[in-house]
């Protein structure tokens, strides 16, 4: 039991007790009846988008100055939702790059989501940087709101057949990272 300097036991009144309850039930019960968006994907059709390209044409021979999700179905797709202002964004995007590198050749195609950017910041970023997968441009937020993504950076995996496989926010290390990308090869 606790005690005071004077080795009194400590009492803490019943409304103190009460109200602590009630906040502890109440943030175990609300994620489950508010579902992030996020949740609501999995296992769902990805949505599809068409974003302009700002660096990386992820087919050189044919540039067409866009990315439509839906073209890239057949292959594993990692879309990178981030911006030039997120700390955690910039801590991820060297991991992304090197399993970007990595599964290149095995059929996957990463493609970076800048969002909540000016256009001009989020490719001189990427250049800067050196990534060397295909970054995109959300102009309007159109794909992230259709994602649901609220925090960045966001991951969603997307399956050969176009369905989301997994969603993960914040930053994903390397080994969990790999082990989602196999699972969409």
């Amino acid at each position: 039991m606790a005690t005071d300097a004077n080795d009194r036991p400590l009492s803490v009144p019943p409304s103190v007790l009460l109200l602590v309850a009630i906040m502890i039930g109440g943030f175990a019960i609300l994620p489950r009846i508010f579902k992030p968006r996020e949740a609501e994907l999995v296992g769902k059709p990805a949505p599809d988008f068409t974003l302009k390209v700002l660096l990386n044409e992820p087919n050189p021979e044919a540039p067409k100055g866009a990315v439509t999700l839906s073209e890239l179905r057949g292959q594993a797709v990692l879309l990178d939702f981030w911006a030039t202002w997120c700390g955690p964004c910039q801590a991820e995007a060297p991991i992304i790059n090197k399993v970007a590198q990595r599964y290149r050749d095995r059929g996957l195609v990463v493609v970076g989501v800048n969002t909540n950017d000016a256009e001009q910041k989020g490719r001189a970023w990427a250049a800067q940087r050196g990534l060397t997968f295909p970054i995109v441009y959300d102009a309007n937020d159109v794909a992230s709101r259709a994602y649901g993504v609220e925090n960045l950076p966001t991951l969603v995996v997307v399956s050969k057949t176009g369905n989301v496989l997994a969603v993960r926010t914040g930053v994903t290390d390397d080994a969990e990272l790999e082990a989602l990308v196999k699972q969409a090869l």
